[in-house]
């Protein structure tokens, strides 16, 4: 596993061990090949099953999510699909007015729990808003 993948099992402090007050921001990115790596060390699936798992999994949510259906995971949050109008915009650098596509947004509102997690806060006796 890359030295800058992220392995979160235990919540970090806010910075204070660094001398930083505030939020510490992770400058590591994890990865679908990182997913991959923890569901083959935790499980024991091969790596090709891991692998495998992972795709079906990604590959469900893109499906659910294409057909326009919202996403819900407890404890995580809620992936929801939404239609935006066409629209008068302006480039910036001209002031000139332009059309602005209708289009679809992905929009991802995080549980409860996960913000509460995030900031550090204590999480038993939180629920999932619907």
């Amino acid at each position: 596993m890359p030295k800058d993948s992220i392995d979160k099992d235990s919540t970090e402090d806010s910075g204070e061990a660094s001398g930083r007050k505030g939020r510490e921001v992770s400058q590591s990115t994890m990865t679908k090949a990182d997913i991959v790596e923890k569901v083959y060390s935790k499980i024991g699936f091969s790596k090709k099953e891991a692998s495998e798992l992972v795709e079906m999994v990604f590959s469900t949510l893109k499906d659910v999510l294409h057909k326009g259906d919202k996403v819900k995971i407890s404890g995580f949050g809620n992936f929801v699909v939404r239609e935006k109008n066409e629209r008068v915009g302006r480039n910036p650098q001209t002031g000139e007015q332009i059309k602005i596509s209708a289009r679809r947004v992905l929009t991802f509102r995080p549980s409860q729990v996960l913000k509460a997690m995030l900031n550090g806060e204590d999480t038993t006796g939180l629920q999932d808003e619907d």
